[in-house]
């Protein structure tokens, strides 16, 4: 039987219940994994709460790494004993899952499983942001709300190695420090500085060529402030709650800016864009340009309290369950 954390009700980490499961075997197109690390996000949180509306029940989490222990008919890419790592496939917090072959990556030798498990989701997010939905390069000067989160941290050091201007946000001291450590070039305190003023500043009043939103309600509309005439504003999470008074005429009058709301599902929608992109995030933390921080590990037992310090701002870097 397997450890699983279900969902029969949407609401508060409270609703994360673990249970027992037999996950049965792989059906066609399927593979069983025994899973070793499972990565927690803010889109779980969203899920679980109903934000993001799903069947119920369910298992929650959508990211993990670990040994493959059977194969069903038609798999031909995988075998029994080969590691693997996914992003994007609901069912994570599981000590063993069934999944479709095709949403799983083969896992370098020179990636562990923790490693794995905390950037599939974070990683390949920041390789469409910045290469594909904004190719972000030498010149480019961009801005991260939350830069001190999972994803800000990938990000300032891969946009770091592309050769941009990264202008930070973080709630405390130690967070400014530790984007700034990570490539962040400018740090803001959004608590206690007017972080459109400071990006005006920084920016000789020019503004950003894209801005790139986890935050939602609480940076919005102020990030379409720091954008220069024709900047992309890309919001991609809603960590402060979602945005429900979008005025696309805001985009006119602040200087015939441009929006996008990506998903990596749709980026990843094809297997050979996934590999693409798993191969892209493998290359560039092999090589050491992107460090992974795992800063914080829980049994899988204790998901709900990850996603009480998750919401509560209480961490910093990527969270990982442990089956």
């Amino acid at each position: 039987m397997a450890q699983v954390v279900r969902i029969h009700e949407h609401g508060g980490p409270e609703v994360l219940k673990v249970e027992e499961m037999d996950v049965g075997e792989p059906g066609p197109g399927q593979v069983k994994l025994r899973q070793r690390a499972i990565g927690v996000n803010y889109i779980d949180t969203y899920q679980r709460s109903g934000l993001y509306k799903m069947p119920l029940p369910f298992v929650a989490g959508s990211e993990g790494a670990g040994d493959v222990i059977a194969v069903g008919p038609g798999v031909t890419d995988f075998k029994v004993g080969d590691r693997g790592a996914y992003a994007g496939a609901i069912g994570g917090y599981a000590s063993e899952r069934l999944m479709p072959a095709d949403r799983l990556v083969k896992l370098p030798d020179s990636i562990d499983y923790n490693t794995a498990a905390a950037m599939m989701l974070q990683g390949m997010t920041v390789r469409y942001l910045l290469r594909q939905t904004y190719k972000v390069g030498p010149g480019t000067t961009l801005l991260m709300h939350a830069a001190a989160g999972g994803i800000g941290l990938i990000a300032c050091q891969w946009a770091k190695h592309l050769g941009a201007t990264i202008i930070g946000t973080a709630s405390t001291p130690d967070k400014l420090e530790l984007a700034k450590a990570h490539g962040a070039t400018h740090m803001i305190n959004y608590k206690t500085e007017d972080w459109v003023k400071r990006v005006k500043e920084i920016t000789g009043g020019a503004g950003c060529d894209v801005v790139y939103d986890a935050v939602g309600k609480d940076t919005y509309p102020g990030s379409l402030d720091c954008l220069k005439p024709l900047g992309l504003w890309v919001s991609f999470g809603n960590a402060s709650g979602a945005i429900t008074n979008f005025d696309i005429l805001l985009l006119s009058s602040k200087g015939s800016l441009y929006a996008t709301r990506p998903t990596l599902g749709t980026y990843v929608a094809k297997r050979e864009d996934l590999i693409a992109n798993a191969n892209d995030l493998f290359d560039v933390v092999s090589k050491g340009v992107v460090k992974i921080n795992v800063n914080h590990t829980y049994a899988l037992k204790d998901a709900a309290q990850a996603h009480r310090d998750l919401e509560g701002r209480k961490t910093t870097g990527s969270i990982v369950l442990l089956p």
